[in-house]
């Protein structure tokens, strides 16, 4: 990672979800703020770090393409051990953000630094090319997850990713409409992303007191 941190919601909170951004909008772009406020309004602490391709286009050094998802690895593991969270702790993030966490989140688990992971709007697959899986790990994955998904992600619709072997450890928030920003077109759905976001908030704390049961 490189930075520091964006931290929104009650210090007091009962648990802490750390989010990571997309591959393509920094951690305070307006869907990842947007993110943060509904998940705070939960009564989650909710905190956002950048990696530092990112970071990197806020400094004289300029656009750097992000990598491949593997070699962030190690940068969302350093954001972990930064933290330093003493109390229950929600991995995860937006997209290839998401990825990241879902590939660390069993090593963490395992240790008892976290109780679960959160994917918001998980990449299944590169747009148009749906025969090129991301869900390998997935399969097995041994750690609480919840993946909050639109109907119509172009990364992953419903009717994909209901045909994809995914472990029982993961539950399926879907998102009528939602796109890959889980935005619905209003005139067709009937909802706004404010309603979406609101959902996952609501879902994602049922989920929390689930996990911790």
């Amino acid at each position: 990672m490189s930075g520091g941190f964006l931290s929104d919601g009650p210090a007091d909170a009962a648990g802490t979800v750390l989010l990571a951004h997309g591959a393509g909008a920094p951690m305070d772009s307006a869907s990842m703020e947007a993110v943060a406020q509904a998940l705070a309004a939960a009564d989650f602490r909710v905190v956002r770090f950048e990696f530092g391709y990112m970071a990197s286009r806020r400094t004289a050094a300029g656009r750097k393409p992000p990598p491949r998802a593997e070699t962030l690895m190690p940068e969302y593991r350093d954001a972990v051990d930064a933290l330093g969270v003493a109390g229950p702790l929600v991995i995860g993030g937006k997209s290839m953000g998401g990825r990241v966490a879902s590939m660390v989140a069993d090593e963490l688990h395992e240790s008892g630094r976290i109780c679960g992971l959160i994917c918001l709007g998980y990449p299944f697959h590169p747009p148009a090319r749906p025969n090129q899986l991301r869900t390998k790990h997935l399969a097995a994955l041994a750690t609480p997850t919840l993946i909050c998904q639109g109907t119509r992600d172009q990364f992953g619709t419903r009717e994909e990713v209901e045909s994809y072997a995914l472990s029982d450890r993961i539950e399926l928030l879907w998102l009528e409409d939602g796109d890959h920003d889980l935005r619905p077109r209003k005139t067709i759905s009937g909802f706004t992303v404010a309603d979406h976001l609101k959902t996952v908030a609501e879902a994602a704390a049922a989920w929390f007191v689930r996990i911790r049961a």
